[in-house]
């Protein structure tokens, strides 16, 4: 049973915008109860413009820390004190620990990733090649991890190539000669055609890290060589909610083997609880309220 909420409660959570499909409360709120912690996870609307004001009120409420989403976590290292290695190299934050009023910034996305390949799906990335979908700070996380983990060669697909070249000449400072863009795919242009066909016979993993098919727009997906999908690959989507996403269902009808973004949200939030409480966290009851919260949740989407 969670604790009372008194004068000794303290107060963690999310920010981002919009939050209203996030499982992280379930989540965290049934570790600090199952560590008798007299801690609460609350999530915050909070706007893109009102991101300084969210963040010195960390500080100025004593805050342990916090956790940060879309569109937070690039536009987050500006206003932070400190940077760990993770935040630097992936270059977003996407987990804060506040100490006597110093914001140092994290980002447990990309370990949490690994973890989740690791522990849940039994996928080693060393000496496969994969397709990242997307460019923003989620694509970043799972671009660090899968490289940092032997991934021979990375392909970057977003809607901003200006954006997804950045992130690429970024990674390759780190990580020389293993990573290259793609065109994002759609229309006639043979040109870009015949670099999907290139490109996806080569990968065994597709990671989706865009917010398309997200909850309530959860008809919506990104365009993509659907053709040329096979029961050779991997498909990861990080959108959990809704629990398969069209972009799934369509890998799926292929013969992929397809998971959502539930296991990530699991590690990142394992790795941002044990950042701000200092003990080891409790897996087996986050990952209980994770799946409880997700088969409860209404998705809206038509049965």
């Amino acid at each position: 049973m969670p604790l009372p909420i008194n004068g000794k409660t303290r107060v963690t959570g999310l920010f981002g915008y919009p939050v209203e499909h996030t499982l992280s409360p379930a989540m965290h709120n049934a570790a600090f109860a199952q560590a008798g912690l007299n801690w609460i996870y609350a999530a915050w609307p909070v706007k893109p413009a009102a991101l300084a004001d969210a963040l010195a009120a960390v500080r100025a409420l004593d805050m342990p820390g916090i956790n940060l989403t879309i569109p937070h976590k690039e536009a987050a290292l500006a206003h932070l004190d400190e940077l760990d290695q993770s935040a630097r190299l992936s270059g977003a934050v996407n987990t804060v620990l506040n100490r006597e009023g110093k914001l140092r910034g994290y980002n447990t996305d990309s370990p949490g990733f690994a973890l989740f390949l690791q522990r849940d799906l039994d996928f080693c990335p060393a000496g496969k090649c994969a397709i990242l979908l997307g460019n923003g700070g989620a694509a970043r996380a799972v671009a660090v991890s899968l490289l940092q983990d032997g991934l021979d060669f990375l392909w970057i697909s977003g809607r901003n190539p200006e954006k997804s070249q950045h992130l690429a000449r970024n990674l390759a400072r780190h990580f020389p000669n293993r990573t290259a863009t793609l065109p994002w795919y759609g229309g006639d242009d043979r040109s870009v055609t015949g670099a999907w066909i290139t490109a996806l016979p080569a990968a065994t993993l597709i990671v989706q890290t865009t917010p398309l098919g997200m909850n309530p727009h959860w008809d919506r997906f990104p365009p993509f060589p659907f053709d040329l999908v096979t029961p050779a690959h991997l498909v990861v989507d990080i959108i959990y909610n809704p629990p398969c996403t069209v972009f799934l269902q369509k890998a799926a009808a292929r013969g992929a083997r397809v998971e959502n973004g539930l296991g990530m949200l699991l590690y990142q939030g394992v790795l941002a609880w044990e950042l701000w409480t200092g003990q080891p966290a409790p897996v087996s009851a986050m990952r209980r309220a994770l799946l409880n919260s997700h088969q409860s949740s209404d998705f809206g989407l038509q049965k």
